[in-house]
């Protein structure tokens, strides 16, 4: 048979994915991803600086992000998504439409980010009271809560590790032990801060054991540019993506702890 007879590679979609120089979960967004859509990834410049508040104004300057989606261009995609989440809540809400309207003059395309997806998720689960998990020192974690407020959304509890370097490195199992941790009182939905925190295995056990959504950086990024280019993004069992989780929590805890998804040993391990 002659290759010619294949008809050559389908149409491609894309998705431009902007992560600051220290990302290391591109194989996690591929997850949220159809295969009919490719993401095409560029990072911005090394700066020597610990996660802070510093460093997310650093990764966010407007000139950082113009010479970003510009390398992009040369792909086209069809969607530009900043992956970082205190790097698009560090400047509030005015600062996160002036990232967006940055991106979009750079690439001529439509773009979005971390911290604008999450409002845009919570709209769509009808939460206005969360809890809240976050990698983050105290002071960049406040500086969320600030950001969230100023959305009008209140946050109920909260857990966090005061990590600063290398916080792809944290294992499942501290992700779900702060997750038990956060959800105190009457919460609507849980979310789970920092592109670089692995989620995607936790989600729908968390979701189970906890009855209520659960969102992450990662997940309400993928989702927010798949909806721009009219497609879905795919998981099993989680709420934000089609309402699936709903059907395991059951009408009480302990039916729903019974049948929650068990995670592999590897990923109660972690990474690390």
């Amino acid at each position: 048979m002659h290759v010619s007879f294949l008809g050559g590679p389908r149409p491609q979609r894309g998705v431009g994915v902007v992560a600051p120089f220290d990302f290391a979960l591109d194989r996690e967004l591929w997850r949220w991803v159809p295969d009919d859509i490719s993401l095409h990834l560029t990072r911005t410049p090394f700066v020597p600086v610990e996660v802070s508040l510093d460093l997310a104004r650093l990764v966010s300057e407007h000139e950082t992000l113009h010479d970003a989606v510009r390398t992009l261009n040369a792909v086209a995609p069809e969607v530009v998504a900043y992956a970082c989440t205190s790097g698009s809540f560090v400047g509030g809400l005015a600062g996160e439409r002036a990232m967006c309207e940055a991106m979009t003059r750079a690439g001529e395309v439509p773009s979005l980010t971390t911290s604008g997806a999450l409002l845009a998720a919570l709209t769509e689960l009808g939460a206005r009271r969360i809890a809240l998990v976050t990698p983050y020192t105290v002071s960049v974690t406040e500086s969320l809560e600030e950001y969230l407020a100023e959305a009008g959304v209140e946050v109920t509890g909260r857990a966090f590790m005061g990590l600063t370097r290398h916080i792809w490195k944290v294992p499942y199992r501290d992700v779900v032990d702060m997750a038990r941790q956060a959800v105190k009182g009457a919460a609507d939905a849980l979310f789970i801060s920092c592109t670089n925190l692995p989620t995607y295995d936790v989600i729908p056990q968390l979701e189970a054991e906890l009855q209520i959504p659960v969102v992450s950086a990662n997940q309400v990024t993928m989702w927010a540019a798949l909806r721009r280019l009219g497609t879905r993004a795919v998981g099993p069992y989680q709420a934000l993506l089609g309402g699936t989780s709903h059907a395991l929590w059951g009408s009480g805890g302990e039916s729903a702890r019974r049948r929650r998804p068990v995670l592999p040993e590897e990923h109660q391990e972690g990474w690390s």
